[in-house]
């Protein structure tokens, strides 16, 4: 049987061409897969608090953007819908609800209001300036700082499908939310490549929290009682065990972000103080926008200023409604309307929160009504001052 001979040159040749047009192929392969995913053209922003924090407020300051749209804690519907659960079993539909609107996906909220027909279905809907001016409402423009009482009485007949509508316009999109207990819950919407999360973190001394819990009681019973897991039993906070609660989630948000936090949190977590927000709130907000991609607006400025320098609201006060008050003031009532009783059992309750979250304890009545002795300890310079902003301007 003849047999073809192949010149060794030739073979030589061949094994080298073979060899080089894999190694070319596997260099292109090794680009492709190290290459960095391309974010999303949209930033999605969690404010991550509890109840009675002052989210309210931290929520309107990226609401009133005209680069934002804004929701107000949306997995209030899940709650609403199945509070016979516990926050912890409610977790997973509360992040999938959060990450269906993140993503403009409306239709998430048929599940928990299946007789949707407008704007005015969705919880608190009126505080978000998107669904208050175009596309979603013609009545008010983006640059527009607009009011809940005005939003409800002009734009609360037009379709629920203006929200999905609207929210595809807008480069950022903010949600505000209380009912995480645990950062972990949300790790796979840190690691979807179809989000660009970023988490602010915002707290307030559990002492002021708790006075200001005391002026909601029946607001926040439901709550509590899926807090507690009293299977659909409304609850009153006598003893503190949901502010127990509220404690140690701050705690395990905090510590699991900045104690050896997983590579795909960096940069990406920023913890506020409300203190440090209301004492100097052009510094704060900076620090916010700056983390956010987002940039002050002159009319942004003067309306910043005038609802944190404002004259206090009358007796009449309603639990989630954002008033030009004396801010610091506000923050401080605690000391002189809480009991030092009172003030000692939270302490105990929440000592670890109060020391972590940098809050200074106090040993006797005298400390606590002493307003000279400043219980917020530092926490980092102050860059920027109202004394050279002029609100007229």
């Amino acid at each position: 049987m003849a047999r073809i001979r192949i010149p060794s040159a030739i073979v030589i040749i061949f094994v080298a061409v073979q060899t080089g047009f894999l190694l070319f192929m596997y260099a292109r392969y090794s680009n492709f897969m190290t290459q960095p995913e391309e974010k999303p053209s949209q930033v999605h922003i969690l404010i991550l608090s509890s109840w009675r924090s002052g989210s309210s407020f931290v929520g309107q300051l990226f609401s009133q953007h005209p680069s934002v749209f804004y929701l107000m804690e949306p997995a209030w519907h899940v709650w609403v819908t199945m509070y016979q659960n516990s926050a912890k079993v409610l977790h997973m539909a509360v992040r999938d609800l959060v990450r269906s609107v993140f993503l403009c996906d409306m239709s998430v909220f048929d599940a928990y209001m299946p007789w949707k027909r407008n704007l005015s279905d969705l919880f608190q809907w009126a505080v978000s300036r998107a669904l208050c001016s175009a596309p979603a409402c013609d009545s008010f423009q983006r640059t527009d700082i607009t009011s809940e009482m005005a939003c409800k009485t002009l734009c609360g007949r037009y379709p629920f499908s203006k929200v999905e509508e609207a929210c595809k316009t807008y480069s950022h999109i903010v949600i505000k939310e209380v009912r995480f207990f645990d950062l972990k819950v949300l790790y796979p919407l840190l690691t979807d490549p179809s989000l660009n999360l970023k988490i602010i973190h915002l707290v307030r001394d559990p002492r002021a929290v708790v006075k200001s819990r005391e002026q909601s009681v029946k607001a926040l019973a439901r709550d509590n009682g899926i807090v507690l897991s009293t299977n659909g039993t409304k609850v009153e906070d006598s003893k503190y065990k949901v502010m127990q609660e509220i404690c140690r989630s701050h705690v395990q948000i905090y510590e699991t972000a900045t104690l050896k936090p997983p590579h795909f949190l960096k940069d990406r977590y920023l913890m506020i103080r409300f203190e440090d927000l209301v004492r100097d709130p052009l510094s704060e907000i900076s620090e916010m926008y700056k983390f956010a991609d987002l940039s002050l607006t002159p009319m942004l400025k003067s309306w910043i200023y005038n609802i944190t320098h404002g004259e206090g609201p009358g007796k009449k006060k309603e639990a989630f409604k954002i008033t030009s008050r004396d801010a610091v003031s506000v923050s401080q009532a605690w000391r002189n309307d809480l009991s030092f009783q009172k003030i000692k059992k939270i302490q105990e309750i929440c000592r670890g929160a109060i020391n972590i979250l940098g809050y200074q304890l106090v040993d006797s009545e005298k400390e606590q009504r002493d307003l000279s002795l400043d219980l917020v300890l530092p926490r980092r310079q102050n860059q920027f001052s109202w004394s050279s902003f002029n609100p007229e301007h």
